[in-house]
């Protein structure tokens, strides 16, 4: 054997120990199920990960819900970005594999209005309910994190029944978005980092500290997936401080 192809042969070597090593993930196809609360941020940092890594992300947005009913029917994925309580549930299931829950970021609930609107105030919990009652009508995703959030603060609050008349709930948070946008209605409530990407609308605010709540997205790795290392790194690339700039920008925080 020549020394170029012996020199040859030992790097290949080299590579391949490498690679076979636990943590080090070849480049793979990664599919991922993802919330659209955390959309926007995924949307800056996939194509950043893909250039470091060489993977390639696949991936598909929705409602939480909407995802966790596609998983529950037998969906193929290598990564899912849901709520808390949805992983939780998905991991009891065995769907997902509980040491691979991860954190990612969160979003305060905000509550959007029509491009150059009035602004109504909502800065105290007493201002907020007098606007919320006074308003002609309030659109939220009804199975979103906003709309969850929205119904139980309307109830601990004690106007619920007050509301009822003025609720316009819709399917997903874009179209709670253009509801407000058209003006069909005058008040929206979604996570922060969702109304920020709406044409048409503005952030009237979050609501008051004492009432807020947040849509926090974790993230996790298939149970049966081959492909949770490089899941994982997407975690960690996430997660990492380099990235809160652009989660930050995005209307989200680290929780």
């Amino acid at each position: 054997m020549s020394i170029k192809r012996a020199h040859l042969v030992a790097v290949g070597l080299v590579i391949l120990a490498v690679l076979a090593q636990p943590g080090v993930a070849r480049a793979a196809e990664i599919k991922i199920l993802c919330s659209n609360g955390i959309r926007a941020v995924m949307e800056e940092l996939i194509p950043q990960f893909e250039q470091a890594t060489k993977h390639k992300v696949l991936i598909t947005y929705g409602l939480s819900a909407a995802l966790k009913r596609q998983i529950e029917a037998g969906e193929a994925f290598d990564m899912a970005v849901l709520t808390p309580a949805l992983v939780d549930d998905l991991i009891k299931q065995g769907k997902i594999a509980g040491e691979t829950r991860t954190v990612l970021a969160r979003a305060g609930m905000a509550v959007m209005i029509r491009a150059g609107a009035s602004r109504p105030d909502i800065r105290t919990t007493d201002a907020l309910k007098r606007t919320l009652l006074a308003s002609k009508s309030i659109a939220y995703a009804r199975e979103g994190a906003g709309g969850l959030f929205f119904a139980d603060l309307a109830q601990r609050l004690g106007i619920a029944d007050a509301l009822k008349s003025k609720i316009k709930p819709t399917t997903t948070g874009v179209e709670a978005g253009a509801a407000v946008a058209r003006g069909d209605a005058e008040l929206g409530v979604l996570p922060l980092s969702e109304v920020l990407t709406f044409h048409g609308v503005e952030v009237l605010g979050t609501f008051p500290a004492e009432v807020q709540g947040y849509a926090v997205m974790v993230a996790g790795a298939s149970a049966g997936t081959r492909q949770s290392a490089a899941a994982k790194e997407l975690m960690k690339f996430v997660t990492a401080p380099a990235a809160l700039s652009v989660i930050k920008k995005k209307g989200m925080e680290r929780s």
